[in-house]
């Protein structure tokens, strides 16, 4: 863990306080509180990662150099470029009605 940048350690040391507040009501409503605004959240993480995985591509960096420094694919690297999500959940309207 000693080699992520400070943001991603600020952000895992929120959620350990999340987890450390005492009160039970208290800590289930400050992470529901979180749960909420997490779907805009993450579509803003991926929209920022997009634009800079563009931009090293743009810098001269190989798709397997971008692929590495992030630590998936390269094929991988080339989707996010192009916003393509990695989910393998089906989207809602191919979702099956009961």
């Amino acid at each position: 863990m000693g080699d992520q940048p400070e943001e991603v350690l600020r952000f895992l040391d929120a959620i350990q306080a999340l987890e450390e507040i005492t009160d039970d009501a208290a800590c289930a409503k400050a992470i529901t509180d979180v749960l909420q605004d997490w779907p805009n959240s993450h579509a803003r993480l991926r929209e920022i990662r997009q634009v800079r995985v563009q931009r090293m591509r743009d810098q001269g960096k190989t798709w397997q150099e971008i692929g590495d420094v992030l630590g998936i694919h390269f094929t991988r690297a080339q989707q996010i470029s192009k916003g393509i999500r990695g989910s393998k959940r089906p989207k809602k309207s191919e979702e099956q009605v009961d």
